[in-house]
């Protein structure tokens, strides 16, 4: 277990962010908190000027700023935990290095909600998106019925293994405690193996609620950066379909070990089987194809919506006929 100090350790991970970082470890130093702040950056070998940035930053406030320094690129997901380990604060945060907080009180409001309530796991909030290109700010929509300033985290454990565009917990914008997770990561490793599952959130929020309640402040603290090309958001059909497989096993897996049974779950597996499906013919990789079918066995998907589409996309010949059709409407617009 991690031996914690009374601090908020927060975790920024970053790669090839240089015009962006100053302004996400402004926003962190920016906050007024009764307790003292550590920030761990996971700069994971940038080829820009993102280092350079990150070690002034570090000069200027070297009792705050501890940069985990990659010699080559680990991937987010094995610089986030590789981050969370080295944590020395009894409570985390994050913020990525292209998003940052609009709102200089939200370590001390989170704080205090979990100095004053034990059985409190995690407490996060509202947020907005940013769109880099025009510095807009829009809403991702309205929260989940079951936001309410404190609830029992396995309630929302469903919720959770479906995120949407507006997830049960945005992991940006929370405070967790670090033995909790630390006690999870222990117990249950196989989710937090970075080979395995290329995604941190959802096993996080999800262990989290499971382990005790979860706290929710109704105000936005988070511009969350939409628009570019991110690890949520890739630029190709092949890596949206990658990402979007993996973070569906993730939550199929936690489902079907904690026995997580709800109607919603079902409906939401047929809709990613569907999108998947989506996603392989949109990239005309057969391979893509393939690993669609043996995920909607696995699952045991029966919608007949996806039955048919998956029995279409079995034959070459109709697969390469749709996608020749795809392209003369694509081309004619």
């Amino acid at each position: 277990m991690v031996n914690s100090k009374d601090l908020i350790s927060v975790i920024v991970c970053t790669y090839n962010q240089q015009d962006t970082i100053g302004r996400t470890l402004d926003s962190i130093l920016a906050q007024k908190c009764h307790l003292p702040v550590e920030i761990v950056i996971g700069e994971d070998g940038s080829t820009d000027g993102t280092l350079a940035v990150c070690k002034q930053y570090e000069k200027q406030y070297p009792d705050k700023i501890r940069i985990l320094a990659n010699k080559s690129n680990k991937g987010f997901v094995r610089n986030y935990f590789d981050c969370l380990r080295a944590c020395q604060g009894k409570y985390v945060a994050d913020c990525s290095g292209d998003d940052f907080w609009t709102d200089d009180t939200k370590l001390e409001a989170e704080s205090l909600i979990l100095d004053k309530e034990s059985s409190v796991g995690i407490v996060h909030t509202d947020w907005q998106k940013y769109n880099p290109q025009t510095g807009q700010m829009t809403s991702p929509g309205k929260p989940l019925s079951a936001q309410t300033s404190k609830a029992n985290g396995e309630s929302l454990l469903a919720d959770i293994l479906m995120p949407r565009e507006r997830p049960a917990i945005h992991l940006c914008t929370s405070l967790y405690r670090n033995d909790w997770i630390h006690q999870a990561m222990q117990d249950y490793p196989q989710f937090f193996d970075p080979d395995s599952y290329r995604c941190e959130d959802v096993q996080i929020a999800f262990f989290l609620a499971r382990m005790g309640d979860v706290a929710y402040i109704d105000k936005p603290t988070l511009a969350y950066s939409c628009g570019d090309s991110t690890i949520s958001n890739p630029d190709s059909e092949e890596k949206q379909f990658q990402f979007w497989a993996n973070v569906t096993r993730l939550s199929y897996d936690l489902a079907k070990t904690f026995h997580i049974t709800d109607e919603r779950l079902d409906t939401f597996f047929q809709a990613r089987i569907h999108k998947l499906l989506m996603h392989a013919f949109r990239s005309g990789k057969k391979t893509l194809r393939t690993e669609s079918l043996r995920m909607q066995g696995e699952m045991g998907i029966r919608n007949n919506r996806q039955i048919c589409l998956a029995k279409i996309l079995m034959f070459p010949g109709i697969w390469q006929i749709m996608r020749s059709i795809r392209n003369v409407i694509k081309n004619a617009k």
